[in-house]
Order: structure tokens, then C-alpha cells, then sequence
């Protein structure tokens, strides 16, 4: 590659292509695997609560199951840091988790502190920050459900409606 060539390279950031095109692969792979586990459990055990009448388990689980989430997505801003840290772009690794963690959530507290030819990195990760919210968000949305009944039904026992109602709601 000549001087001319790296300079193209540089100018068009076009390794953070590639580094980023990588990694928001490998962190939405496993945001998703991660995920579907965490969704997957909590619809189950929750089912199997309500079932039972175990009304207060539901929620306990239901906040366990956000917890597992939120820890997910401090994995990923690690992930991210990690690699930075890694590939040598971020002097130390304190510092390239928080620059990971800055731009994954998009509040942008922290200047850029990438090198030339890595700029577009920050957008990428930002990215995989957006879309790793969103798709969480919309699993959140769908606990909710049986979240919601369990606390319902539960409100309903204290109301001391009979048993007959509460298992008629849904």
C-alpha cells in the first residue's frame, strides 16, 4: 500500500468500517442470544407463577429478568471497550470502556479520543447501542404482560375479590 493509499484509507475512516461491521455483528449476535434466554425464562417461570397463583414471584422475576438485561448491556460496552483497548486505538482500558460506554448509550459526555482513520467507530458503536435498546425496549414490552396480570391479580386479592373473578382476568 502506498503513502497515497493509506492517506485515502485514513481519510475515509475505512478500517473502523471494518472493525465496526465486525463487532456490531458480534454484539448483536450476542445481544440476541442473550436476550431470547433471559425472554424465553422469564415467560416460562412467569406462566408457571401465575399458574400457581404466585403472584409476587412474577414480579420478583420480572425485575431479575431487567437486572439480566441492564447487565447485558454493560457486557457489551466492556465488549466494545475491550476491543478498542485491544486494537490499541484507546491508551488504557479504563478509558476505552468509558469511551465504549459514553458512545453505546449516546450521551456523548466523553470527547473522541479515537486516532485518524478511526472516527467512524463512534457512530458504529453508537449504533449498536440504538439498536440493542430498541430491540431490549420491545422485549421489555412484551414482560410487561404478565407483569401486569400478576400485579393485577394480586391488587385483586387484597381487594379480596373472589377467586372465581381474578382467574377469569387475563
Amino acid at each position: 500500500m502506498t503513502p497515497q493509499d493509506a492517506s485515502i484509507a485514513t481519510t475515509l475512516d475505512l478500517p473502523s468500517y471494518l472493525l465496526g461491521a465486525i463487532m456490531l455483528l458480534l454484539v448483536m449476535i450476542l445481544h440476541g442470544f442473550v436476550l431470547l434466554q433471559i425472554t424465553k425464562r422469564y415467560e416460562v417461570k412467569s406462566f408457571l407463577y401465575l399458574a400457581e397463583k404466585k403472584y409476587s414471584e412474577v414480579t420478583l422475576y420480572f425485575y431479575i429478568s431487567i437486572f439480566c438485561l441492564f447487565l447485558t448491556h454493560i457486557a457489551e460496552i466492556i465488549l466494545w471497550g475491550v476491543s478498542l483497548y485491544v486494537l490499541k486505538l484507546v491508551p488504557t482500558l479504563g478509558q476505552s470502556i468509558l469511551f465504549s460506554g459514553s458512545t453505546y448509550t449516546a450521551m456523548g459526555f466523553m470527547e473522541d479520543i479515537l486516532p485518524d482513520g478511526w472516527k467512524m467507530l463512534a457512530v458504529i458503536i453508537a449504533f449498536s447501542g440504538m439498536f440493542a435498546f430498541a430491540w431490549t425496549a420491545s422485549a421489555m414490552i412484551s414482560m410487561t404482560k404478565n407483569f401486569r396480570q400478576a400485579y393485577t391479580k394480586r391488587h385483586m386479592e387484597k381487594l379480596n375479590i373472589s377467586s372465581d373473578m381474578i382467574d377469569r382476568f387475563k
